[in-house]
């Protein structure tokens, strides 16, 4: 039988959201959205502020979203899921956003190419895919990273942020091997690629909501 579900998701940046409240529209969902944007500043700025520090605040703010009484929590920082203790223990299910895109990654089975926009993600999110991989044989991954392109996006110019990922994209035109972008926040402009393109990029949401759809019995509003 299929429930109306509430979810709680945890996000490093506001864009966020209406990614997440535009993929999942046609699902009967109750979204409960929680920001904190100021951790991984902290952690990039501040050298008093621990890693065990930075654990305990992910798990503070999970606990907090608990409370709200949803059915399960979505953590869609690469960042904040990283920083998850594995001896933490909650009741509350948490959905890691990409779990489902490694999946996709490593049923490829080929050499590939993941773009980054954000320098601070890719040593988590890279040590997560291999984690990952490790069940698959392994992979066979090259990181990209556009250079000064989050500065726009962490300025609120979500147009000229679009626009360097896809600028990045026509570069690879020629690729031959397959291409993904591993942030949620560059999922507009490899859609916007790939529709004008009908060059096919990878990324995490869409891979989220085809998980959700089918694991969780969302149904459609």
């Amino acid at each position: 039988m299929f429930m109306r579900k509430k979810i709680g998701s945890l996000h490093a940046h506001y864009s966020n959201i209406e990614y997440i409240e535009e993929a999942f529209s046609k699902f009967d969902i109750e979204w409960l959205h929680f920001v904190d944007p100021g951790l991984m500043h902290r952690v990039a700025t501040d050298d008093t502020f621990m890693y065990g520090d930075a654990q305990k605040r992910v798990k503070d703010q999970i606990e907090w979203i608990a409370a709200a009484n949803v059915d399960m929590i979505l953590i869609t920082c690469t960042n904040y899921i990283a920083l998850l203790n594995e001896e933490f223990s909650f009741t509350t299910p948490i959905i890691k956003i990409d779990e489902p895109f490694f999946e996709r990654i490593c049923q490829l089975r080929k050499p590939q190419v993941m773009l980054f926009t954000n320098p601070a993600t890719v040593e988590g999110t890279m040590k997560r895919l291999d984690d990952h991989a490790m069940s698959h044989g392994g992979v066979d991954v090259e990181i990209i990273i556009i250079d000064h392109a989050f500065e726009w996006i962490m300025q609120g110019s979500s147009e000229k942020y679009n626009q360097e990922i896809m600028n990045r994209l026509r570069q690879l035109t020629n690729e031959k091997r397959p291409i993904s972008v591993a942030q949620l926040s560059m999922v507009k402009a490899a859609m916007n690629y790939e529709n004008q393109t009908g060059y096919a990029i990878l990324n995490p949401l869409q891979a989220l909501v085809d998980f959700m759809a089918t694991r969780l019995e969302l149904r459609l509003s």
